[in-house]
């Protein structure tokens, strides 16, 4: 089987994993299970996570990053879509939107879908910055909006809408998960774990952290500011 037979049933597969994954929390929205805002976050967290998941099964060969992307481009598309009011989507709003409204998904599901395909266009998983740009984007952001709404009593001084447990959370969020990553993908000979590596993702988390802080990361969305500071500081330490 050529290799981009290979890639290309990858790619499908992936897509079936992160579909299921989607329903799976579409559901649990419908059921009530989680808090609306919770249930939002646990979708942001895990389908970036479970996506670069599957990144193994792809080749060394060229085209694979580009076949990769295309789960993600695809997600790009379906953003577009609900967004615009193209597509009637109401279980996938209702799991991924923060107040039920489909114009919601032009602005962070898009930013968050788009930061995943570039990073796998650019970097791959042979660079550290792919996990440091995903893991502080999904596992950081994520945990740090679940910690600050139910822990969040004490608000940052230079801005009351965010809190320090929230800030600590997504440090903390990020950089274990960027260790994880580090970890998995040098068993396959993608990456090789260092000490200088771990450093290089607690410098990309905790300024990541701060970064999602402030207030511009409010007015611009974090979904932007997180993988634009991830990646700046990730082409400094890596």
């Amino acid at each position: 089987m050529s290799q981009v037979v290979n890639d290309t049933i990858s790619a499908a597969f992936t897509v079936g994993v992160i579909l299921s994954v989607l329903r799976f929390w579409e559901e649990m929205a419908k059921r009530g299970v989680f808090d609306p805002m919770v249930n939002r976050k646990l979708v942001h967290i895990s389908s970036g996570l479970v996506f670069i998941l599957c990144w193994p099964l792809f080749s060394s060969e060229r085209q694979a990053p580009y076949l990769a992307a295309i789960v993600v481009g695809l997600h790009v598309i379906t953003m577009l879509l609900i967004g615009l009011g193209l597509w009637k989507n109401e279980a996938t709003v209702k799991s991924m939107s923060r107040y039920g409204d489909y114009r919601e998904f032009l602005e962070g599901p898009f930013y968050y879908a788009c930061a995943l395909t570039l990073s796998t266009i650019v970097f791959w998983r042979t660079s550290p910055i792919s996990v440091a740009i995903t893991c502080n984007l999904c596992a950081g952001d994520g945990f740090a909006d679940i910690f600050g709404r139910r822990f969040g009593r004490l608000k940052l001084p230079y801005n009351p809408n965010k809190s320090f447990a929230g800030s600590m959370a997504m440090a903390c969020a990020g950089f274990i998960a960027s260790l994880w990553y580090m970890f998995y993908f040098s068993l396959f000979g993608y990456i090789v774990a260092s000490w200088r590596l771990v450093l290089g993702f607690l410098v990309a988390s905790v300024v990541s952290a701060v970064v999602e802080s402030l207030p511009i990361s409010t007015d611009l969305d974090d979904n932007l500011t997180v993988p634009l500071a991830s990646f700046l500081v990730g082409s400094l330490v890596f």
